[in-house]
């Protein structure tokens, strides 16, 4: 991290695109390696963990509106030491099984360096979120040398997705003041996607066992 925001500095006015180049960059080298691992996957078991992929750039709006609510002042070098998510790639999944061996190929990967991992899936947050999180650096390879750039991975099954997208629609509505009556219908919401997901992966292993009876 030092040394992106050391590269920041000498760029001056082209700060900006600099750590915008370097986080398209970051997302590239991610979503190449989570394809060749779902294409080997394919391959070996002929079978895909992964239903598909979203990768983003977080606005300067809502990088702003973040270092705001958590009292730091607008700058490029505050947003590369407090903003963890400007990059982030999303995996989708059909279950939750699927959730911890994607997580543990992506872990498994010698060049990317594992910050943090956060498991609301087995603790879910209060709202009833859940997702699986992890940040990790990577490489990007420049003229100047090795900067290794943060990139937030989120791992959620379809119906994760599904319930968190419209929790931020929902919460969006109401600037992040919902009535009670709404967190409490999210929440429960929330359990019956907790129940669904469970409920398919015991049919999905029953119907992996039934198959190889055949």
């Amino acid at each position: 991290m030092e040394k992106l925001i050391d590269l920041i500095k000498q760029e001056d006015a082209d700060g900006w695109e600099t750590l915008m180049f370097l986080y398209n960059a970051a997302l590239k080298e991610i979503n190449t390696k989570i394809d060749i691992l779902n294409d080997e996957f394919q391959h070996i078991y002929h079978y895909t963990p992964i239903e598909h992929i979203k990768s983003r750039i977080k606005t300067p709006a809502s990088i702003v509106n973040k270092l705001k609510k958590n009292g730091y002042e607008t700058s490029v070098e505050n947003m590369v030491k407090y903003v963890n998510d400007i990059a982030g790639i999303r995996i989708i999944c059909s279950f939750t099984s699927d959730i911890y061996l994607i997580a543990d190929m992506i872990t498994k990967q010698s060049d990317l360096k594992v910050v943090s991992v956060k498991d609301y899936i087995t603790h879910p947050k209060v709202s009833g979120y859940q997702s699986y999180h992890i940040l990790v650096t990577v490489p990007i390879h420049l003229t100047q040398g090795i900067v290794d750039t943060i990139v937030e991975i989120q791992i959620r099954t379809i119906a994760q997705d599904f319930w968190a997208s419209l929790e931020h629609k929902i919460y969006y509505k109401f600037e992040g003041n919902a009535p009670d009556y709404i967190r409490r219908e999210l929440q429960e919401c929330a359990n019956i996607v907790s129940n669904l997901d469970r409920r398919m992966l015991s049919l999905n292993e029953k119907i992996q066992e039934f198959s190889g009876k055949k």
